[in-house]
């Protein structure tokens, strides 16, 4: 049988888009090893000049000015891409990404960031006759994802669904798949065997999460957080943030053994099944990996935009819960610490939710089906889809 290959396309505004990327790139992989993958950040390998400026500068607007995020966020919510940001989108990456396409000759192009999917939508439009899905990577819809040259959207819930379908897009070209996660994410560990492997001790255990721009990590956080760490074991997870990470190590509140700071590492899924409560910012893919885990979120400091309808979502479902303020930290913490021990873990804090409508291996299954030879969708990856 000949491989397939598909060419999976993100950009590097926070991790969370290139994260997905990679997952589905693995979760295909693992449901079929006959499937070749390509992960690509369109704009750091088409223009490593400019992409790195522009990540930049939009860190420091997040950083700095988050009111401003969420402005443009609400502004842009109902409108596509436009025809002139279309176009200077096609001026800057036109002749690089038609030469890219045209070297892997990809049986399919799949899109989990906006930018790539208006580019490859352009090339769609001049006559590129590749396939192109989109994979929208949170639990809202902007209107900058969709565009006709799409053939197929995958999108995380019901709701989101609806959301395309009210902005023209036609109900056969959608499929609710749920955000692909990594493969290490589609089953859970034991807590006490996982804590052992990890060097932890065998007690409550919280993760924090603030992603690699440190946004979570602030003095009066730290101080609440520190005044639990006696009954509470607190991770910190600070992604490729070193600067960071070094500085918590060295901050006097943290000097404790049931305090551990994380610098990158690749096993943050058993850093979560090692743990009771998860704190983190509402991105997309963190949601998705603790919900495929089953660990209870406490959601601080959402970027305003799509990481507000995150958290909306997650609250709804009972999955987690806004950390407003101290008390309700002060609440979690009181319940994860008093809970009872049974066999190597604790019992619940409360009923999780059930979650079996999410399976976190759909999303990769459903693509890998579409490229499967008893799919008659497209004929060898070269055309126009059909009906659903």
């Amino acid at each position: 049988m000949p491989f397939k290959k598909v060419l999976i396309l993100s950009e590097g505004f926070g991790s969370g888009h290139t994260q997905a990327a990679h997952a589905l790139a693995a979760g295909l992989k693992k449901v079929d090893p006959q499937i070749r993958t390509q992960v690509l950040e369109l704009g750091s390998v088409l223009n490593p000049t400019l992409a790195p400026w522009i990540l930049s500068a939009y860190r420091v607007t997040v950083n700095t000015s988050p009111a401003l995020v969420g402005m443009f966020y609400r502004k842009k919510y109902e409108k596509p891409v436009g025809r002139l940001a279309r176009l200077a989108l096609h001026k800057l990456f036109y002749n690089h990404a038609a030469r890219v396409i045209g070297q892997m000759s990809p049986d399919l192009i799949i899109c989990t960031h906006p930018i790539p999917g208006a580019v490859i939508s352009r090339l769609k439009s001049s006559g590129l006759n590749v396939p192109l899905y989109t994979l929208i990577t949170d639990y809202d819809a902007h209107g900058s994802w969709i565009s006709p040259e799409v053939d197929r959207y995958f999108v995380s819930t019901p709701e989101v669904r609806s959301l395309l379908i009210q902005r023209g897009v036609k109900p056969e070209a959608i499929q609710v798949s749920g955000i692909p996660v990594h493969p290490e994410f589609w089953s859970r560990q034991d807590k006490a065997s996982v804590r052992r492997e990890l060097g932890l001790t065998n007690i409550p255990t919280v993760l924090i999460m603030g992603g690699g721009w440190g946004l979570l990590f602030k003095d009066e956080l730290m101080a609440r957080l520190s005044q639990w760490k006696e009954k509470i074991q607190i991770v910190y997870c600070l992604g490729s943030n070193e600067k960071l990470a070094a500085k918590l190590r060295g901050h006097p509140e943290l000097q404790h053994h049931n305090v551990k700071v994380l610098g990158y590492t690749s096993e943050i899924s058993k850093w979560m099944d090692a743990s009771d409560l998860l704190i983190t910012k509402p991105g997309g893919m963190t949601c998705t990996e603790g919900l495929a885990k089953g660990v209870h979120m406490l959601f601080y400091e959402s970027i305003p935009g799509q990481e507000d309808k995150n958290r909306e979502y997650f609250i709804k479902i009972g999955c987690g819960d806004e950390l407003s303020s101290a008390e309700i930290l002060d609440l979690w913490f009181g319940k994860i610490s008093t809970a009872r021990k049974i066999g190597g873990g604790f019992s619940k804090i409360r009923t999780y939710p059930d979650t079996s409508f999410y399976r976190p291996d759909r999303c990769a299954r459903k693509i890998a089906d579409l490229l499967s030879p008893m799919d008659q969708t497209y004929v060898h990856g070269h055309g126009r889809q059909a009906a659903n």
